[in-house]
């Protein structure tokens, strides 16, 4: 007689239910079969523990959102500079173009998440299945399902934001049909919303943002799921029910990205100094003078440009005249950077900046470096905009030590919920208390912009709230997705180009010359407001047809 073992290491690494490997029939101490999984809270939550490993992909440490990097990188906030025709060099900005390579099956290729994303939600359903089956005691039966339903809404929300329809399935794995319609989009994004307020009202109500699943992180997800179809009464339901968990934000902007104590973190995802544990953050987008730290690439992959640094306000409020310094032929006058708020230099690393024990140096022939888009056809980790992003990157990491980046991933913060529920109030012509929330970010610790005032049309407090996302939420994956709910990424996103400063340094002084960091203009195709449906899939479903725009 045989018996088949799951390995605890492959619980734990997710290898949830199953096993196609045959043991002798012997007793061995590390693994466990799979009706003992089932007949254990600890193993079970471990079975559940794989699915973890995919809240990274709500946002900027994976490749989930987008295959070829940043989607930032989309958008007028940040250029990838490399003529390499790969993923986090050209291929970004060949997407941003437009124009006739965006095809189907180009489009499903870079930004498609079909196959693999319905691959996740059957093992959750799976895995509930199994649950279900345990005899668990009812609470901790309740609190896995939460976890496991929060999983398969975050998995649906990222097909209906990408494709606005999906083909909805539960734990009952006999619906499973090669060919299958796909069901509306309201019946869609009434099933995420069942599912979180299952995960919410069942997850323990915790202010600990590290761990296993908390009510809040339900919440959190709902203020940002329900933006996308226009649920607001659900976005501040579940606003107000954060708010009353006690987060608070942090006393200063950049430690709104830290681990330990960091009072505003609803959720975050924590890497650790173990083989497969880490991420690449550092080495794609850390200052090319990094390299000679041991960094194993040249890093700057991508860098910020002049038009998101034109976003940020004087630190005094409104915005800086930048006049002098897009004069042709440049000035040798220095930007007003050590003007602008706070988390501009939390952000972006600029010429003169401190990093580490040095000041960047952008410039021609710095340390860091200058390249010219096209001409410098790659980079080496020199910057085609003049800039570096800082957010994110860990100062102290020492290269040659650690062969990975360790710095936790924030999934959901205090203050996207804010701007959430702000915009939720602007939806529902509550004017006032959306300027509340909107100036509660604005004049967050650390910060202190003055408070906006005298916003007395709903057209005004749009920008506002606009512009606040923008720079509040930068590079955390979210603003490119914003302008496409919105509707705005065919006109703002399109007939635009992105732009830098060359640097030159003679002596003691430096030479900004505004430049153009494109050869064509950014165009987003209405089209792109859907992404296709996968070959693959119309060819093996039957029930499937393409979008329209996609025809």
């Amino acid at each position: 007689m045989k018996k088949r073992y799951l390995t605890i290491a492959s619980i734990a690494m997710g290898l949830a239910v199953t096993s196609c490997n045959d043991f002798l029939n012997i007793s061995p101490t590390d693994k466990v079969t799979e009706k003992l999984v089932w007949s254990d809270v600890a193993t079970g939550e471990l079975a559940v523990n794989y699915f973890y490993g995919d809240i990274p992909n709500l946002g900027s440490f994976s490749n989930y959102q987008s295959s070829i990097g940043l989607t930032e990188g989309l958008t007028d906030e940040f250029k990838y500079g490399n003529m390499n025709y790969n993923a986090f060099c050209f291929i970004p900005n060949e997407v941003s173009y437009g124009g006739t390579v965006l095809t189907a099956p180009y489009v499903d290729s870079y930004l498609g998440v079909w196959g693999t994303t319905y691959e996740q939600i059957r093992r959750v359903n799976e895995t509930l299945g199994k649950l279900h089956a345990s005899s668990f005691d009812e609470h901790e039966k309740q609190r896995l399902e939460g976890e496991l339903r929060f999983f398969r809404a975050m998995y649906y929300f990222e097909l209906l934001k990408r494709y606005h329809q999906a083909i909805i399935y539960d734990e009952d794995l006999t619906k499973i049909s090669t060919n299958k319609a796909l069901d509306t989009e309201a019946a869609g994004w009434d099933y995420i919303l069942a599912d979180l307020t299952f995960a919410a009202q069942h997850l323990p109500v915790q202010k600990a943002a590290m761990g296993r699943l908390t009510s809040g992180a339900a919440y959190a997800l709902i203020t940002r799921a329900m933006l996308y179809c226009n649920n607001w009464n659900a976005v501040k339901e579940a606003a107000k029910k954060v708010f009353d968990m006690g987060y608070t934000l942090t006393s200063q902007y950049a430690d709104a990205f830290k681990g330990e104590g960091n009072t505003e973190a609803i959720y975050t995802y924590v890497y650790g100094n173990v083989a497969n544990t880490g991420h690449q953050f550092d080495s794609y987008y850390a200052p090319g003078g990094d390299h000679s730290l041991g960094m194993p690439t040249y890093g700057a992959f991508g860098t910020p440009t002049q038009d998101i640094v034109e976003e940020y306000e004087l630190k005094t409020g409104g915005k800086a005249d930048w006049t002098a310094w897009h004069a042709q032929g440049g000035t040798t006058q220095a930007p007003p950077y050590d003007q602008l708020e706070p988390r501009f230099a939390a952000t972006i690393l600029y010429n003169g900046a401190k990093w580490r024990d040095r000041a960047i140096e952008p410039f021609v022939g710095g340390k860091d470096g200058w390249a010219e888009w096209m001409r410098d056809a790659v980079n080496e980790g020199r910057t085609t905009t003049g800039y570096y992003l800082k957010k994110f990157l860990d100062e102290s990491r020492d290269y040659k030590a650690n062969s990975q980046s360790t710095q936790p991933w924030v999934a959901f913060r205090l203050a996207e919920v804010y701007l959430n529920y702000a915009e939720a109030c602007l939806r529902t012509n509550d004017l006032a208390e959306a300027v509340i929330y909107i100036n509660k970010v604005r004049q967050r610790p650390g910060v202190g912009l003055p408070a906006l005032q005298n916003l007395t049309t709903a057209e005004q407090v749009f920008d506002a709230l606009r512009h606040e996302r923008k720079i509040e939420l930068a590079f955390e994956g979210l603003y490119y997705w914003d302008m496409r709910r919105w509707g705005l990424a065919t006109t703002q996103l399109t007939g635009i180009r992105r732009h830098g400063f060359k640097i030159e340094k003679s002596g003691s002084n430096y030479r900004y010359q505004y430049v153009t960091v494109d050869n064509v203009n950014l165009n987003y195709p209405q089209k792109m407001n859907r992404f296709p449906i996968p070959v693959a899939e119309l060819n093996t479903n039957k029930e499937m047809k393409q979008f329209s725009e996609w025809q």
